[in-house]
């Protein structure tokens, strides 16, 4: 799949629910109403439509929410679409969690092929953690971490840079992943979704960041990439990777190679964009073939959009993009 601008696009994000069990104050209201289960797509069309991108040259899957491991059976989803790392024509599943729910499902991933996890963490304090997540507990998070990384999975810890919350902790953070043996990357607050805060009173530029890091580390540029957005340095004191995710400072649009799935089926080829294909109806029409799912990701395909619009440049402005995180998948 080549979109306009003659990106390759290898690498497909499927959010399996908008459903978390926790309620991250830049992410999401603290009273969220969720999609009814009937809108949801089954467990069998996630995997149709899965498959279909595979076959159209997807080599990387990454399941997302929600939070992905609040789904009921979700596992089963995964088990069965590892048939095509068995094949070889998938290279790799990864999970994107808050691993409230790791510590009970690390053996079954692992052994469902998952090889490496993003586990979004936000404060190593646990006071500060609650208030961030609304009542999160850290020390489950951390425990299924452990259980994760004692399956032999490989750990990136992923933190939103707060202004109000973690900006003085950061630093911390990512001295202690590195110490554990994890990668980090810092994220910057993406205006997407309602929320009761002001993302404008929140928002930390990593520029700002990146300048503290270099007052205490020696930051050496690498020119590894996952085929994600991130740009990553090597920290040469801890030996560790660090990665800095910039939709705001830095535009990362210009090597994406990826499309979101929503769990209601909808195709966005954009983050911060609203245009979108309604595969969920191509799926559920009578008689639908898999040449017409192949046709329908065609002309997705074909809109992709050069970048995104996100823009956060005065307090109380409205989000750049009305839906949740969530909606989308992170």
């Amino acid at each position: 799949m080549i979109d306009p601008f003659g990106r390759s696009i290898t690498y497909l994000r499927v959010s399996v629910t908008d459903r978390c069990d926790l309620r991250c104050t830049y992410c999401m209201s603290e009273k969220m109403t969720f999609l009814p289960k009937r809108d949801l797509l089954t467990l069998e069309e996630l995997d149709r439509l899965a498959t279909a991108f595979i076959l159209k040259g997807v080599r990387k899957l990454r399941i997302t929410g929600g939070e992905p491991l609040v789904r009921r059976d979700v596992l089963s989803l995964i088990d069965n679409l590892s048939r095509h790392l068995e094949t070889g024509a998938l290279e790799e599943i990864t999970l994107t969690t808050n691993g409230t729910q790791l510590r009970q499902h690390a053996a079954r991933l692992a052994r469902a092929g998952v090889r490496r996890l993003n586990v979004s963490i936000d404060s190593l304090v646990a006071d500060t953690y609650a208030r961030i997540t609304r009542g999160g507990d850290l020390g489950g998070v951390l425990d299924g971490i452990k259980a994760a990384n004692d399956e032999g999975m490989a750990i990136k810890i992923n933190a939103v840079a707060l202004k109000n919350d973690n900006a003085n902790e950061l630093a911390d953070m990512v001295a202690w992943a590195h110490s554990e043996g994890h990668d980090f990357t810092v994220i910057e607050a993406m205006p997407m979704g309602e929320i009761s805060e002001d993302r404008y009173d929140q928002y930390l530029p990593l520029s700002l960041v990146r300048e503290g890091f270099e007052t205490r580390w020696t930051l050496t540029p690498l020119a590894h990439r996952t085929g994600g957005p991130a740009r990553y340095v090597r920290v040469e004191e801890t030996g560790g990777q660090l990665g800095f995710i910039t939709p705001l400072t830095h535009n990362f649009c210009e090597g994406c190679n990826r499309v979101r799935l929503t769990c209601t089926g909808q195709l966005y080829m954009c983050l911060g964009q609203q245009d979108k294909a309604d595969l969920r109806a191509v799926l559920r029409q009578e008689g639908a073939t898999d040449a017409m799912l192949a046709a329908a990701i065609d002309d997705a395909i074909a809109r992709k959009p050069k970048g995104h619009d996100f823009v956060i440049d005065r307090p109380g402005s409205a989000p750049a993009v009305p839906r949740h995180m969530s909606t989308t998948g992170g």
